[in-house]
């Protein structure tokens, strides 16, 4: 820009005084050429879709750039050079503000290869089988089925398979996404990739390699990657028109004024003044630009956009799914309800609880210890029972008296009675309470009505009566009692966010239609949905099931999943934009096309209303550059010569138009900063 306007200006005037106007028109070739060099992908691109019949940007920037090169070179090679009617600076700036535009979009991509690598990664490499009654250690890929693999606490699973013997609480969250662990004891199956919490098993290799479900959610995530469909650019799509147009429009002009009869030179001048000032400057920092301001405004924000295809669809999102786990609430259980039995002060089953649950290491007691925070009382001979509860003792003067904590059924076996009684009298809870129950009348009738294990039964007869609610809502209730005597019940489950319903509601102002996914119970599920506000609940999937869904929405509109898990990997990959909370797993975040910083689905609404924002500012930028080039256009052929008293299109007034509208489009793409 220097060696083709510098002369114009003061600072250079001097120095362009003592130089050869084709001196410095060699310097600008030169360097335009290297530019040229350089960005040739455009030319080959460029030309190529001419010959396929259909035109994009990239032909566009290869004419604008092409034409003018060549014709500034003829220029040059004029016995008298004027440095007014040479084009190399629009040459290559035409090539480096493109450029910069694609780099800055090219940055952002490819992120689905990591996001199958962390997915490959959640296998562990070795597994521990029992071979001709040894244990050994081999890769996981040599698990056979049928092998018999040895997990302990904390270690991972290496394949799916049946539980033999042992039992243990398994974290299953890398697969499913809820936080809640489960019970798993002989017969049950256990998957590969989820984490033994507890216990001592031997299984029974089922599936192995390829077969296994986290491979299966793998080769999903891999499949919805392949099929996704690109955004097709709206300037790419109305480049496929104006390049004809304004191809044709630069030989008409060229054929009439050599008709006119002002000579070859003057009429490719205007011909080519077409080509220039029709150049994609504008048109090409149209979406780009916006985009920058866009992803700039959202990362202040904490929402970061990884291309600017997923700040586009952003704005187009009409549906939105929800995963429940992470997403709407916490994602680790915490207590909700502490119910009291009849009679008992709070402070005395709390401290119960506190000391029976500090010495588990199973995640229910974390969330109780962690609400209660402060235990005083003393226990011995303390016991845990995998998949049931925990029972100890106090001493109380001189009594060693049990405490308990755990189901219902384990309360009542840990007071002697039979369990296959205890089955039945919970199974009829109600009918206990209305005296109906003939197994309770018979012992009622035996040992007396207010005998200890008959006040216990009542007890928690009416306990589950009370909290009956807590089931339907997903909780899971924990019973203590202290001698025979019942204390109360907490209640623990996976807490809603607190800004979950109010971000919820903000969406629905948007007109946006919400959808819960999630793989608990439908009855669990619709209480959760409810308290939050969602339009519509889908339960009981599994990630297969997931990435199911978001296929049958994606035919209803545009489709937004939002989700924290590995199990959300297949979804987040399928839906036309994948959004991840910020404190998700790395596959999640890898999956998805943007991320919420901040772990807040608050910032979904934002999200929205940027990504529309974006789309109404580069629809305007569009409207604006194409408005320029209607108007200029004909100033460049010489139309308005004879109208307007000799009006032409002078280098000088070509340059500063084309600045003209590259700066109209980028102050206008800053108005994005002003809030959305």
């Amino acid at each position: 820009m220097f060696f083709s306007m510098g002369h114009m200006l003061w600072a250079g005037a001097a120095w362009a005084a003592g130089v050869k106007p084709m001196t410095i028109g060699c310097i600008q070739m030169t360097l335009a050429l290297s530019i040229m060099i350089i960005n040739r992908a455009f030319f080959v691109n460029g030309f190529k879709s001419v010959l396929h019949g259909a035109a994009n940007m990239d032909t566009l920037v290869a004419l604008g750039s092409g034409v003018s090169f060549l014709w500034s070179v003829y220029v040059l090679l004029k016995p008298e050079t004027e440095l007014s009617s040479l084009y190399f600076e629009s040459a290559a700036m035409i090539l480096t503000l493109i450029t910069v535009g694609k780099m800055l979009e090219a940055r952002s991509k490819g992120k689905t290869t990591n996001a199958l690598k962390d997915l490959i990664k959640l296998a562990p490499e070795t597994a521990r089988i029992l071979r001709d009654g040894d244990e050994i250690e081999v890769p996981t890929d040599e698990v056979q089925i049928g092998d018999v693999i040895i997990v302990k606490a904390g270690e991972k699973i290496p394949v799916d398979a049946e539980i033999i013997e042992g039992h243990t609480a398994v974290d299953e969250s890398a697969l499913t996404g809820e936080s809640m662990p489960v019970d798993k004891k002989k017969g049950d199956s256990i998957s590969a990739a989820t984490i033994s919490l507890s216990g001592y098993v031997k299984a029974r290799a089922t599936r192995v390699g390829e077969d296994t479900t986290l491979a299966q959610i793998i080769e999903l995530v891999s499949d919805a990657a392949a099929t996704k469909a690109p955004i097709a650019r709206m300037a790419d799509k109305i480049a496929g028109v104006f390049v004809p147009i304004v191809i044709g429009i630069a030989i008409v002009v060229f054929a009439i004024w050599m008709f006119i009869g002002v000579g070859t030179a003057a009429a490719l001048t205007r011909a080519v003044a077409v080509l220039v000032i029709s150049c994609p400057c504008a048109m090409g920092l149209a979406t780009p630009v916006a985009i920058m301001a866009g992803s700039g405004a959202g990362a202040r924000r904490g929402i970061l956009f990884k291309t600017a295809a997923s700040l586009e669809e952003t704005g187009r999102i009409e549906i939105v799914a929800l995963d429940k786990t992470g997403t709407l609430t916490g994602g680790e259980p915490a207590v909700t309800d502490v119910y009291m039995a009849e009679g008992i002060k709070e402070e005395e089953l709390l401290d119960v609880a506190a000391a029976l649950e500090a010495r588990s290491e199973h995640p229910l007691a974390r969330a109780i210890c962690k609400y209660i925070k402060v235990m005083t009382t003393r226990i011995s001979d303390f016991e845990e029972v995998p998949g049931k509860g925990v029972q100890a003792f106090i001493i109380e003067g001189r009594d060693a008296v049990p405490i308990v904590g755990g189901s219902a059924k384990f309360v009542l076996t840990a007071a002697g009675m039979n369990e296959t009684g205890v089955e039945e009298l919970l199974g009829s809870a109600e009918t206990i309470l209305t005296g109906e129950n003939a197994l309770f009348n018979d012992l009622a009738a035996v040992s007396g009505q207010d005998s200890p294990e008959c006040r216990l039964i009542l007890s928690i007869a009416q306990a589950q009566k009370d909290t009956e609610e807590y089931s339907y809502m997903g909780k899971t209730r924990i019973y203590f009692t202290k001698g025979r005597v019942l204390l109360g019940v907490i209640a623990v489950a996976d807490s809603i966010r607190e800004d979950s319903a109010a971000a919820v509601a903000e969406l629905k102002v948007l007109g946006i239609h919400t959808v819960m996914l999630t793989g608990d119970k439908k009855a669990a599920a619709e209480a959760i949905a409810a308290e939050v506000g969602v339009d519509e609940v889908v339960a009981e999937v599994l990630p297969d099931g997931k990435e199911a869904v978001i296929r049958q929405l994606m035919e209803k509109g545009k489709t937004a999943m939002v989700g924290d898990g590995i199990n959300d990997a297949p979804a987040l990959t399928r839906a036309d934009v994948g959004i991840a909370i910020g404190a998700g797993t790395d596959v999640a975040l890898d999956s998805a096309d943007v991320v919420l910083v901040h772990s807040s689905i608050a910032d979904l609404a934002a999200a929205i209303r940027l990504g529309r924002k974006t789309l109404r500012i580069i629809k305007q930028n569009l409207f604006w550059a194409f408005f320029y080039n209607i108007l200029l256009i004909p100033l460049a052929a010489g139309a308005y010569t004879a109208l307007f008293n000799g009006w032409t299109l002078s280098p000088m007034i070509a340059a500063a138009a084309m600045s003209l509208s590259s700066f109209c489009v980028c102050t206008n793409a800053l108005r994005l900063n002003k809030g959305y």
